[in-house]
């Protein structure tokens, strides 16, 4: 079962109410005591003044925001012009020092296979430095052998040339 809610009818109110004409527009009543338009001024005369003060607040805010506007600008114009001058001042050095850095890297490509020959040639170099050292420590060790068969050849040539000269000296 449904229930209809019925709504409470409107109760009639004071004389300024607004009615409802048959013809569907609104109108004032007629019957307004000199109180009720002495406060209908005033409430509109204080509504004019509620707007108006409203409108002026309203200038006065628009006005400070134009204020900041123009300051925030200004600082923008100082700033872009700031960084003009940073950026014109970092150039030259930027410049400079992306060349260097690139001859820096050049180098250092070249560096890379001379360190690399100099490794091989340095272990090269002990190589051959360590073959020189055996032959020549084999050199002497050859010289040192000769020396003792030098002498002992002289030594033995002497005792033989003493036998042959005894020998000499015998048949005599």
């Amino acid at each position: 079962m449904m229930q209809t809610e019925q709504q409470p009818q409107p109760q009639p109110q004071p004389q300024n109410q607004l009615m409802v004409q048959n013809s569907g527009s609104l109108s004032f009543s007629s019957h307004m005591s000199k109180e009720d338009e002495e406060m209908s001024r005033s409430a509109l005369s204080t509504f004019r003044a509620k707007e108006e003060e409203i409108e002026r607040k309203k200038l006065e805010v628009r006005e400070k925001v134009q204020l900041q506007l123009g300051r925030v600008e200004e600082e923008t114009k100082r700033l872009a012009f700031i960084r003009e001058e940073l950026e014109a001042l970092a150039d030259p050095m930027r410049k400079e020092v992306s060349m260097v850095r690139k001859k820096i890297d050049t180098v250092n490509k070249e560096l890379k296979p001379l360190g690399h020959t100099c490794q091989k040639k340095e272990r090269e170099y002990k190589e051959a430095l360590e073959a020189f050292n055996e032959k020549n420590k084999e050199k002497v060790q050859l010289i040192t052998k000769l020396m003792e068969l030098v002498g002992e050849s002289e030594r033995l040539r002497m005792k033989k040339l003493e036998e042959l000269s005894k020998s000499v000296d015998s048949i005599q």
